[in-house]
């Protein structure tokens, strides 16, 4: 029969659709239920104790749906509440740090990894910690890049904007040598196109979104958790402004998708 319940993800906005993407492809059986904190977004800026109560809140929203699993499709609210939900909730609970930590190690040839992020995902230090946890020997170069994440929202990430913002923000990971870059936000993977046309063969790319699909596969199997049936019931829910959300989200995956607003929490709590 398989267990029907489903796979909960969510993340600050549109970003985790990435995750949400590589997963329903990976696992076409499985039912979802995305959750984009559109109210709250972005998270990158914010402070992490903030971010935490956000992703608290989204999690037990998810367990009231009795979902079997939760993956937190966002670096920064990875960085920030992975740890602490682990401790609140007995539901298996995937971030996409780790996933992506692991890949990079495996991945690099020169022990020399770059990785991009939100100002919130490198406060964090979680990249440097969980890659070096894994190989003290690697040597780790950070860079927080904030205007990316307008730049993919905008519908930009394979333009000449993309590019020279790019050029920029990845000229001190190039200088220094390393040839894996760890994509360390859920946007990220969308300027893969862009990085690649301006420093081809440079780096391995270390996608997120694949990365956990992957993990998330490897839990449901090892669980024995999988879905059986042919045709899974999927679920995209918005804090605020569905409409904004499904504007971006056609304009990033060109397909539509009808988000439903949901609220989690009190109208006066913002």
């Amino acid at each position: 029969m398989g267990d029907q319940r489903p796979i909960g993800i969510f993340d600050s906005g549109v970003g985790g659709l990435t995750v949400l993407k590589e997963i329903r492809e990976r696992l076409p059986l499985e039912p979802t239920i995305y959750v984009a904190d559109l109210l709250h977004f972005p998270y990158g800026p914010r402070y992490q104790d903030e971010v935490r109560g956000f992703a608290i809140d989204i999690i037990r929203y998810l367990e009231s749906r009795e979902v079997k699993l939760v993956v937190i499709a966002c670096n920064t609210a990875t960085a920030a509440a992975l740890n602490h939900a682990r401790e609140l909730f007995e539901l298996p609970i995937i971030g996409v740090i780790s996933p992506g930590a692991q890949a990079a190690v495996e991945a690099t040839k020169n022990n020399r990894i770059g990785v991009i992020s939100t100002e919130g995902t490198m406060r964090s230090q979680e990249y440097l910690h969980a890659i070096k946890e894994i190989d003290p020997m690697v040597g780790v170069y950070q860079k927080a890049c904030p205007e990316l994440v307008e730049i993919v929202e905008a519908g930009e990430a394979d333009s000449p904007r993309a590019e020279g913002v790019l050029r920029d923000d990845l000229s001190d990971i190039v200088r220094l040598g390393a040839d894996t870059l760890v994509l360390g936000c859920t946007h990220y993977p969308l300027l893969k196109p862009a990085i690649e046309r301006l420093y081809p063969g440079t780096f391995a790319l270390i996608d997120s979104a694949t990365t956990t699909a992957s993990k998330v596969e490897r839990h449901l199997e090892h669980s024995r958790l999988r879905a059986s049936e042919s045709s899974p019931s999927h679920e995209v829910l918005v804090t605020a402004v569905p409409q904004r959300f499904d504007e971006i989200a056609a304009n990033l995956f060109g397909e539509a998708i009808e988000a439903e607003e949901v609220h989690i929490w009190e109208p006066q709590k913002t």
